[in-house]
């Protein structure tokens, strides 16, 4: 993470001394051909830095360093040029949402490096930010700097990229060092331009001891954060260290604000906020990825418990007996824990008329097969449309429908709570993500159940579960005895499909749920709780029924590769148990089209374990 932490370093010295510089360059004698020779005029002092570790170098890596600076330079030139030519507050967002895309462009093309996934979920979060402050301010404002901007962030991504192929070559110190006297060669040769020399000349005349000094005092401080720039490039992407400048501009956005009273205000001031967010959350998932990618290697080869989740209704409606579908997956599959599910509307199909008959069966099967139990019950249970309510009850009141549920609640625990294949009992499942045809929820309606499900037994604990992806965990883990994660990593959309196409994959990686569950953990501040996965998903996902996909579509969401890419994923999210979902689709390929090549996965997953 320290290229991550040095960048935000780096970030507020040079928004800081940005601002500074607009300062002093709305006085007439600093002009942009000054203010650049200047800079690369001081970087000389960047030479007594050699006593700390300069190396003799190729003379091709030389003259590629010295050149580097050279470009580093014309970049701040153009810099300037569109600083002095625009409010400070539009033409350094402009760069600075441009130089990122360049640099990761011109990256990609010399160092042969993509951004993975996460990494570029956050540097989008970044650059998005810079783009809005791009598109915010007033055309002829914007158009009157955009083409010196655009060829300064083009600079800036050339150079930065150039950076890190010179100390992917050279130690640190003696790459910095010829990069700077890069700088001053190219200061010097301007100078000599009849033309350049003289408007050098007239900004030192015109100037006063009081403004030297400030500029000299800003240099030093400038000098630093360039220092820190280069240190966090040489350990880090190009790309993600200039994207992680966009810290920068939020400080000078609101330092121009204070400082030099620029002001905005409804929606421009509304964007620059958002803008600002965006930055700052783009920072936030960085540091997360980069913290997440820190922890200790997980042991694929640990031992790890792999149950299956069995809903009989879903069964049904793939036109599967579904008393042989479970038969075969306790006989064939032999899991050593299982998560069944009791719907209300399945058991209570009249009001006040229970018909345990089903569940009865499952149960008895699970107990003489020595099988382990999470028995799910609530409203909201597994399979769609989530929220599965009986007719009789649907059109009732809010506070009507809770306790003619929780009465459904009573009679469920009190019919099972001796079964000894009841390991524990999950309350709602995801109660609290908005996914689903779910109607409203009284408030604290988990606890409700939870409180109730304790006072008939109070012997095995109760799992509660939230989304892996959207949910916040902290509310489930806080109420649950066990949390359960559910894990899908491949999903169908009806408003992003049509534009990203059918199958969308998340862009978060195993590491993004170890962190999620140290977050949690230090938040809720435990550190013992069972933390396993309820849900792994092992089906394809889409906007339609399955029944209602042609097969070769079916294969083509959730391929058998990709059936095993996720079980690798699974394992490298450090968890210790996971309930695979998708043993009714298995089940169905097999019986009614002889694919049995998921069956046979699980099969072979669960017998070596």
């Amino acid at each position: 993470m320290s290229w991550l932490l040095i960048t935000i370093a780096a970030s507020v010295v040079l928004g800081t001394s940005a601002v500074f510089d607009k300062m002093l360059l709305r006085r007439p004698y600093y002009n942009p051909w000054a203010y650049a020779f200047w800079i690369g005029v001081l970087s000389i002092l960047s030479i007594v830095l050699i006593p700390f570790g300069f190396a003799s170098l190729p003379f091709k890596l030389i003259f590629f360093a010295v050149f580097t600076g050279a470009v580093f330079l014309a970049a701040i030139f153009f810099f300037v040029w569109a600083l002095r030519e625009g409010e400070v507050s539009t033409a350094l967002p402009v760069i600075g949402g441009l130089a990122p895309i360049f640099t990761l462009v011109v990256s990609s093309v010399l160092l042969k490096s993509n951004l993975g996934i996460s990494y570029f979920a956050g540097f989008l979060f970044l650059v998005g930010g810079g783009i809005i402050l791009l598109g915010i301010e007033e055309k002829e404002i914007r158009w009157k700097v955009f083409w010196l901007s655009l060829v300064s962030a083009a600079l800036f991504g050339f150079s930065n990229v150039m950076k890190k192929m010179v100390f992917d070559q050279s130690p640190f110190i003696t790459g910095f060092i010829w990069m700077n006297i890069g700088g001053v060669a190219l200061a010097l040769a301007a100078f000599l331009w009849p033309g350049i020399k003289k408007k050098i000349f007239v900004s030192v005349s015109e100037s006063n001891a009081a403004n030297k000094l400030l500029y000299l005092a800003n240099r030093a401080w400038s000098a630093v954060g360039s220092f820190l720039i280069y240190l966090a490039i040489a350990q880090g992407h190009p790309a993600l260290v200039d994207a992680g400048q966009g810290l920068k501009y939020v400080i000078i956005i609101f330092a121009a604000w204070f400082l030099l009273r620029e002001r905005f205000f409804g929606k421009i001031l509304f964007w620059k906020l958002l803008a600002t967010a965006l930055i700052i959350f783009g920072l936030l998932w960085l540091g997360a990825v980069e913290y997440g990618r820190s922890l200790p290697v997980i042991d694929q080869n640990r031992p790890i418990v792999w149950g299956i989740t069995f809903s009989s209704k879903f069964s049904r409606e793939l036109g599967l007996d579904w008393q042989k579908n479970f038969e075969a997956v306790l006989n064939d599959l032999q899991p050593k824990k299982l998560r069944l599910v009791a719907h209300w509307d399945e058991i209570e199909k009249e009001k006040g008329v229970f018909d345990f008959s089903e569940m009865d069966w499952l149960l008895d099967r699970s107990t003489a097969a020595g099988t382990k139990v999470v028995f799910v019950l609530g409203m909201r249970v597994p399979r769609w449309p989530e929220c599965h309510i009986p007719e009789w009850a649907k059109n009732l009141s809010v506070e009507d429908r809770e306790t003619a549920l929780r009465d459904y609640i009573g009679k469920v625990i009190e019919r099972y709570k001796d079964n000894k294949a009841i390991e524990m009992w999950q309350v709602e499942n995801e109660p609290y993500l908005w996914f689903g045809e779910c109607p409203e929820r009284g408030e604290d309606f988990v606890q409700k159940e939870i409180k109730l499900v304790k006072s008939i037994d109070s012997s095995r604990p109760v799992l509660v579960t939230d989304s892996g992806e959207f949910g916040l965990w902290y509310k489930a883990v806080l109420l649950g005895d066990v949390f359960g994660t559910t894990m899908y990593r491949r999903v169908n959309s009806r408003f992003f499909s049509p534009i990203f196409g059918e199958a969308i994959e998340y862009p978060i990686g195993p590491d993004f749920f170890r962190l999620k569950e140290r977050v949690v953990r230090f938040l809720t501040r435990d550190y013992r709780k069972r933390f396993i996965v309820v849900e792994l998903q092992a089906e394809p996902w889409s906007v339609k029924l399955l029944s209602e996909i042609p097969l070769e579509k079916q294969i083509d969401l959730f391929s058998p590769e990709y059936f095993k890419e996720t079980i690798d994923y699974a394992k490298r999210t450090g968890f210790d148990e996971y309930y695979l979902w998708g043993a009714e689709w298995w089940w169905w390929l097999g019986i009614n089209h002889g694919n049995w090549n998921y069956w046979n996965e699980v099969k072979k997953l669960l017998n070596n374990n």
